[in-house]
């Protein structure tokens, strides 16, 4: 039996990086989960892989700035299997180029703020009622070190992220006393399908991006899928408005040691182009 058995899973962006890697291990502890993602054949490539080795998954197409298409994405899980228990917000897109509160377009901030943030509210506002009626479930938001530190040129994205946060703590005060728990996670980088293929391109830049973390790599999906499993469990019952970093230790560093080692690091390697 697994820790998650006759529970009811929808892990949005479920098809591949960090949510497929999360539907599957959800699935793995006996979750039935539905993949909520906007690519089909992505999503359903990720429930082969789930039922090939005894998982039950099925797939929802869903436009996560539409608030009928998110309501229709919760009724879809409880109609399937009866109930709802866990929750994982992870999808985000953006469609226009981020940038400086200069350059940034309206319509892109709009968009940013809509699949990241409005979605989130959208998603636990809909979950919520399934959630009380089997006596409470877990919500984890997918938030980034970004919500913690600022990087040039990508408002929409820091901006949501820090909102994301926020969000995790105040929901948690609204709904611990009906038995949700709501926590986030603010992963580092973290080596999906699409990036992989464009380090692989690049592969003296990656090295560079390996060498900040201080465990001399960067993260994998599985990494935050386990810390997923974590924080929905019953060993994390007792935590809940937490943001979980799991990032190999980049956001410890003092920056201005850190910007020591990354000279030593050109100086070792002349060879690398940023």
């Amino acid at each position: 039996m697994g820790s998650f058995e006759n529970r009811v899973a929808i892990v949005t962006g479920g098809a591949t990086g960090i949510g497929g890697a999360t539907a599957r291990r959800l699935a793995q502890e006996g979750a039935r989960v539905l993949i909520a993602d906007v690519n089909m054949d992505l999503a359903k490539n990720n429930v082969e892989q789930i039922q090939k080795v005894g998982g039950v998954a099925d797939v929802c197409v869903v436009d996560l700035s539409r608030s009928d298409e998110v309501e229709g994405m919760v009724n879809r899980a409880v109609a399937l299997w009866g109930r709802l228990d866990i929750l994982v917000n992870n999808a985000w897109n953006i469609r226009e180029p981020d940038g400086s509160a200069e350059t940034l377009s309206e319509s892109a901030w709009d968009y940013a703020m809509s699949v990241m943030v409005k979605a989130i509210f959208l998603s636990v506002k809909y979950a919520v009622p399934h959630m009380v009626k089997t006596g409470g479930g877990s919500i984890v938001n997918m938030a980034s070190v970004h919500g913690m530190m600022a990087a040039r040129g990508v408002l929409a994205y820091d901006t949501a992220k820090t909102a994301v946060i926020g969000m995790t703590r105040q929901m948690a005060l609204d709904f611990g006393p009906k038995g949700i728990r709501v926590n986030a996670i603010c992963p580092g980088h973290i080596v999906t399908e699409r990036i992989a293929e464009g380090w692989k391109k690049d592969p003296t830049r990656f090295r560079l991006i390996e060498s900040q973390y201080p465990v001399g790599r960067a993260g994998k999906p599985e990494d935050i899928a386990h810390a997923v499993r974590f924080l929905c469990s019953d060993e994390a019952s007792f935590i809940t408005g937490h943001a979980l970093v799991v990032d190999g230790g980049l956001t410890l560093q003092l920056q201005e040691t850190f910007g020591i080692s990354q000279a030593q690091f050109f100086r070792d390697h002349p060879d690398t182009q940023i």
